[in-house]
């Protein structure tokens, strides 16, 4: 498939005490129509970042280098009233704190019906129909009740549902989705990313998944990127990374997961800290957390290759590789 948003070698500086400082660096990544795209990471890898330089509303100072296509257009170079137009029609942003996102002043109606009359010069009283329906769909008991209701009125729970009823009434071709979960108790969290799901592949719509959740991301995702003081550092198929995780980060990020089915005294930790992109040095951003690096990954930056049928940025993937092959062989002989 042909992508429909594509990062081409991103770079965002930022202007610090005087001094340039990249806090993105040579970000690059498909995301087709109709897919869904996880980015995962700590926090302060960048995933957040990388969203707002989609949208173009970096912070003050900012400067951003690359390429960011939608759809064959470049947004980085588009004029006012084009980029206007991308970001009232083409896409929709599911933020991570509903509270946030949506008017505390107006009712949930008003909130939904606004963009739609402002933006998309649609009729009231058949815009206010849509969203009724629209809020139906994603699990909103009695809508028409609800839209008359203020958003202190709603749980956190119902608050996003109508978040995702905001993003899907202006018809977007693109869903950015920016941890929209973090703020929900688990049950509630698989409802709505359950019903986000569905109304994606119902609508086909293309979706950027941001979480610091590799489970969640897998569920939900076509591809997942890990992303590392602002650079990705492997993408993959959620069931390959799951299975052969090619990066020590990854491999760190999974083993560091509560497991259901084993006993803990303590949950394992990546040890450090992680680091900023203007903190990592000339080689290896991951290099003095990883258990595995050499001299080799502190002198030269690895570049993000194809491996398989992924993508992965270490100078000893399949050095690794071999060294877990024959160390399974061994236990499985022992055995």
């Amino acid at each position: 498939m042909s992508p429909l948003l594509r990062l081409d070698a991103l770079h965002v500086t930022l202007n610090v005490e005087g001094e340039r400082r990249p806090v993105l660096h040579d970000v690059s990544l498909d995301v087709a129509a109709g897919e869904a795209v996880g980015l995962v990471g700590e926090s302060g890898s960048g995933k957040s970042m990388t969203v707002r330089s989609i949208l173009r509303v970096l912070p003050r100072g900012a400067e951003a280098s690359g390429r960011i296509d939608f759809d064959g257009a470049d947004v980085l170079a588009m004029p006012g009233k084009e980029l206007r137009r991308f970001r009232s029609h083409e896409v929709a942003v599911i933020h991570q704190d509903p509270r946030a996102a949506i008017n505390p002043v107006s009712t949930v109606g008003d909130f939904l019906v606004e963009a739609l009359i402002a933006n998309h010069r649609e009729d009231a009283r058949e815009a206010r129909a849509r969203v009724q329906r629209i809020l139906s769909d994603v699990g909103i008991p009695d809508a028409a009740r609800r839209m008359r209701q203020y958003p202190h009125e709603l749980s956190g729970g119902l608050l996003q549902r109508v978040v995702i009823a905001a993003a899907l009434a202006v018809r977007p071709r693109l869903i950015l989705a920016d941890e929209p979960t973090t703020a929900l108790d688990v049950t509630t969290q698989s409802e709505v990313m359950g019903i986000l799901d569905e109304m994606r592949r119902e609508h086909g719509l293309a979706m950027l998944f941001i979480t610091h959740d590799l489970e969640l991301a897998g569920a939900v995702c076509d591809r997942i990127a890990v992303m590392y003081a602002g650079s990705i550092v492997e993408e993959a198929r959620p069931q390959a990374l799951e299975d052969r995780p090619r990066h020590p980060y990854s491999r760190l990020l999974l083993d560091s997961r509560p497991r259901i089915d084993q006993v803990a005294d303590r949950l394992e930790v990546i040890p450090g800290r992680p680091i900023s992109a203007f903190e990592a040095g000339s080689g290896c951003a991951l290099a003095p957390r990883c258990p595995y690096a050499e001299p080799e990954c502190t002198a030269t930056a690895p570049v993000l290759r194809p491996v398989g049928e992924g993508r992965v940025r270490c100078h000893r993937t399949e050095e690794l590789e071999s060294a877990l092959r024959r160390s399974d062989k061994e236990a499985s002989d022992a055995v």
